[in-house]
């Protein structure tokens, strides 16, 4: 089944009849080395050029990867590389697959950023030297795309959800679900701050989801609707200036956000999930948090 859903008139399947997928097992992360903004590409990094602590960014970023240590995850870590800030956002590069006969390849971006292009060489050459195969979008028939900030694997489903309006094309989804044969619901994303997906929408576990609902449009919110029983709304502060959304459940169960997010931690709480609060604040300036800085892969 390889089609891209843009309405929920068209979405004529339930979750439980979706095949299974397994988990992802691993955690890839950047050291933070040569972390800083030096660019303006998003709202959030305006007036922040120069302003990261790169001692905090360092501290912030080892403690993220206890955190994943301490859940039983295997954490891989690759060098940063000078020149390139953002790599530390190892999300955006790439979007993992696994099959069912458990071959493993990934779709590689084209970055809408000049800046971050570079970025996506680097991850290939990691990802080639796990095993997986790499596969290319043609930049002229798909146009840009932005790996998993923008496209974001269901919970324990071969069905992909797939953010689109900033950085990545409505139109590469297309082939990303010929690619991978799996159907991908494309939502659309109306808020600037909101340019990435992962900025605004968390799967949580098979019903479950996070989200801040402003960011979408009002057919994306449908869609939202009609395939998750469980949908826990952020508030405007809490999403804008605490990135709350842009966090990571692994395991359906333990969910690692920014600190202070009180609102959306105490919903969380109430619906039976385990809160981990983590400061990100120096990676903030730059439009990213926990999500942005890691990446899942088999």
């Amino acid at each position: 089944m390889n089609k891209i859903l843009t309405s929920a008139e068209q979405i004529d399947f339930t979750i439980s009849g979706l095949p299974a997928m397994p988990l992802p097992n691993k955690v890839l992360m950047v050291k933070p080395t040569y972390f800083d903004v030096e660019y303006v590409i998003n709202p959030h990094m305006k007036g922040q050029i120069g302003e990261v602590d790169k001692m905090q960014a360092a501290n912030e970023w080892e403690h993220l990867v206890d955190g994943y240590n301490e859940l039983g995850y295997t954490v891989e870590v690759l060098d940063g590389v000078n020149g390139l800030p953002d790599l530390v956002f190892c999300a955006n590069q790439c979007l993992p697959f696994i099959d069912e006969k458990e071959n493993r390849s990934a779709i590689l971006s084209n970055m809408r950023a000049p800046q971050r292009q570079g970025e996506v060489a680097i991850i290939k050459t990691w990802l080639q030297g796990q095993g997986y195969e790499t596969l290319s979008l043609d930049l002229e028939e798909s146009g840009k795309f932005e790996g998993m900030g923008d496209a974001i694997w269901h919970f324990k489903r071969r069905l992909l959800w797939g953010g689109y309006g900033f950085r990545t094309s409505v139109r590469a989804y297309e082939r990303v679900s010929e690619l991978l044969n799996t159907p991908v619901i494309a939502l659309e994303l109306v808020d600037d701050k909101f340019y990435h997906l992962d900025t605004c929408f968390c799967i949580l576990n098979e019903n479950s989801v996070l989200i801040y609902e402003d960011a979408f449009a009002p057919v994306s919110i449908e869609m939202i609707h009609k395939l998750f029983d469980n949908v826990i709304q952020a508030s405007k502060y809490e999403a804008e200036k605490l990135f709350a959304v842009n966090a990571a459940c692994p395991d359906g169960k333990n969910v690692f956000i920014q600190q202070g997010s009180t609102d959306v931690n105490k919903k969380l709480r109430d619906a039976g999930f385990s809160v981990h609060e983590f400061s990100t604040y120096e990676f903030m300036r730059s439009g990213g948090s926990v999500f942005c800085m890691k990446l899942f892969y088999w």
